[in-house]
């Protein structure tokens, strides 16, 4: 058991929109990830999302309303819930999904 130091693990995300997993807690991945602009318009029928804002400010779109997201805050989307990260400036998150959503290429950290 080792601490993993985010700021370090930011350093080798290389590309935005392109989320590095960090660790595989009960099921779960948690990634890091570099973001800026619109993401796709995304439905995750079967689980939740959680962002963690890092750094900058996120947008969380949703078919009726913008959620405003800021440095030390998170958001929860709700399974089946239709949204989009939208970002002006480079934002950094941290993300928790079930192991078997988006499994990234590559793994900088695991435990």
């Amino acid at each position: 058991m080792n601490s993993i130091n985010i700021l370090e693990k930011l350093d080798l995300v290389d590309s935005l929109w392109n989320p590095e997993v960090i660790a595989k807690p009960n099921g779960q991945q948690v990634k890091l990830a570099k973001i800026k602009g619109e993401y796709i318009w995304d439905n995750c029928k079967n689980q939740d999302t959680l962002f963690y804002v890092l750094k900058g400010t996120m947008f969380m779109e949703y078919r009726d309303r913008k959620i405003e997201v800021n440095p030390g805050e998170m958001i929860v989307v709700p399974k089946g819930m239709e949204h989009r990260p939208v970002t002006q400036e480079e934002v950094w998150i941290l993300m928790f999904e079930p192991t078997n959503v988006n499994e990234p290429k590559r793994i900088i950290e695991y435990l």
